[in-house]
């Protein structure tokens, strides 16, 4: 069975970080093999509007069939705006909550980021999986590219 990742921004930009790409292509490797489909949102569209060339020329050319493409719905809106208000993270975080309740409602298997200060962040996985839990919705298992890769390589050991 193919497991679904929610990828934020940062993840695609990682392909072309040196402190992130070689777990970033790793990941993406699993992409384009077909063992994970790549959940992203409009929302992640949007943000990639305004990263390098690069970085959006890697996000096409990534096979279509291995992508989920799905919209922040009011929903999404609302259950974010519940993370802001209950002060997992401030009122800056805003987008990092759209990606986190995106991957929430949608029932993303993970959400993949890079974003260590306010998404991969223990305290802050504990505040959103606890409003997830309060309004009825699953909690979501969040982790880095590194996390993945490295558990991975260690599994098949």
């Amino acid at each position: 069975m193919q497991q679904i990742f929610y990828f934020d921004t940062s993840v695609f930009g990682g392909v072309y970080d040196m402190e992130f790409d070689t777990e970033s292509l790793l990941l993406f490797d699993k992409v384009k093999q077909g063992k994970i489909i790549c959940m992203y949102s409009d929302f992640t569209e949007s943000e990639l509007l305004r990263a390098p060339e690069n970085v959006r020329n890697y996000f096409k050319s990534l096979p279509a069939e291995m992508m989920k493409r799905v919209v922040a719905t009011p929903e999404i809106v609302a259950l974010a705006s519940k993370y802001i208000n209950e002060k997992v993270v401030g009122q800056t975080s805003f987008d990092d909550c759209i990606h986190i309740a995106a991957a929430t409602i949608h029932k993303a298997d993970i959400l993949v980021s890079w974003n260590f200060k306010h998404i991969v962040n223990v305290y802050r996985i504990r505040g959103y999986n606890a409003i997830n839990l309060h309004c009825g919705y699953q909690t979501l298992e969040i982790r880095s590219p590194k996390d993945i890769v490295n558990y991975e390589n260690e599994s098949s050991k």
